[in-house]
Formats: C-alpha cells, sequence, structure tokens
C-alpha cells in the first residue's frame, strides 16, 4: 500500500509554479517526490525539480476539489473563478478583463513556462505539440495559447473568445464574435500544435470550433 504524502511533501506540491510545475524543497522532500513519480529532476543544470503529470493531479486535487466534476457544455457555462494570487488564463466571460502591460506581460511569461514544460516533458523535447499538462487543463491550455497570441477574451459585456469544455474527450469547443475571429483563433490554435475544426451549432446556427491537443 503506498504511503500518504507527508505534510511536507504536500506543502512542497501545493507551492509548485501552476504552469511549469517548478519546485522548491529540501533535498530529502525531493527526491522523495522522486521516487514517488510525482516529480523529475531535469538533467540539465541547474537540475531543478518538476510535477510529473501524477503530481499535477494531487496539487490540482488539493488545490480544489471541486475540479474533478464534469464541466458543463453550454455556451453560457460561467468559467471557474481564479484562485487569488494564481495566474489562470482568460477563458472568456470574466468581469474587469485587465489587458494592460502586467498582464501582458504575465501571459507571456505564463506561455514560455508552458513552453519549457512541452520541452522538458514531451519525447524528443518537442515543442510544437501539447504535452500531458495540456491535456489533463484543455480549457486552460487552450485559453492560454488564444490570450498569448494577442487574442481578446469576451468579457462580461464585450465580445471576444469564449473556450468552454464539451462532452467529447480532448476536445474544447472556441466561440468568436464572427467569422474572421474564429478563422483566427483556428489559425492560432494551429500553431500551438492543436488539431481544428469548424461546426454549426444545430440549434442556433452559430459556428463554433472543436479543437483537441495534436499526438503527432
Amino acid at each position: 500500500m503506498t504511503r500518504p504524502l507527508t505534510a511536507a511533501q504536500r506543502r512542497v506540491i501545493d507551492a509548485a509554479d501552476p504552469v511549469t510545475g517548478r519546485l522548491r524543497g529540501t533535498e530529502s522532500q525531493l527526491a522523495a517526490l522522486v521516487k514517488r513519480e510525482l516529480a523529475f529532476r531535469h538533467p540539465r543544470p541547474p537540475h531543478d525539480h518538476f510535477l510529473t503529470p501524477a503530481g499535477h493531479r494531487i496539487r490540482e486535487e488539493t488545490a480544489t476539489p471541486a475540479a474533478s466534476a464534469p464541466e458543463a457544455a453550454e455556451p453560457a457555462q460561467e468559467p471557474a473563478r481564479e484562485s487569488s494570487g494564481v495566474f489562470a488564463a482568460r477563458v472568456g466571460g470574466e468581469e474587469g478583463i485587465d489587458a494592460g502591460p502586467s498582464r501582458i506581460r504575465e501571459v507571456h511569461s505564463a506561455w514560455q513556462g508552458l513552453l519549457e514544460l512541452r520541452r522538458m516533458t514531451n519525447p524528443h523535447g518537442v515543442v510544437d505539440r501539447p504535452c500531458a499538462w495540456e491535456r489533463t487543463h484543455l480549457v486552460q491550455a487552450a485559453a492560454l495559447a488564444l490570450e498569448a497570441a494577442g487574442h481578446r477574451p469576451a468579457g462580461a459585456d464585450t465580445e471576444g473568445y469564449r473556450v468552454r469544455a464539451t462532452p467529447q474527450p480532448e476536445a474544447v469547443a472556441v466561440r468568436g464574435p464572427d467569422a474572421g475571429a474564429l478563422r483566427e483563433c483556428a489559425a492560432t490554435l494551429e500553431q500551438a500544435g492543436w488539431q481544428v475544426g469548424e461546426h454549426t451549432e444545430p440549434r442556433t446556427g452559430a459556428r463554433y470550433l472543436l479543437a483537441s491537443p495534436r499526438r503527432i
């Protein structure tokens, strides 16, 4: 039977960078997490430690116990509120959208961190397709790719993109204010390593994108 994590190990996991999974702790704490396959040591200097996908799942379960509940696929779904002090990409529909220089820097840093996570965890270090973390955080990953490319998310009363979960495995729906915006979002997601198709909502006739992380 697997021994439960110690309080110190949980603190190390909870304090990990939410995007890259970079860890800070004592050598013994980090070594214990590596042994449990919840972290790995990067082979290149400075040999930092990072969460594995299993470690990310534990961190998410600890931080947001309700996160495992299935998300509704309706376009009008309210996005989850981001926790205080923790970066979250704009999925569209949030109030008080900040598009100032500080937000731009924050998004750029998060995107660079995600590319580094791809390099460290994808086979052969490829960065042109999503990594395991993105496959378990589909809405946030797609929204980050869009926001980092300069697309504007919808606000409470402004137009923009909206990214939502769908009943389909490994797929998100992306909606935009018009056909041109949808095409631009599709191009961005394809460049970021997603497979994208355009579809029509049966009830309303509205066009939307269905995007899935590319594997090859």
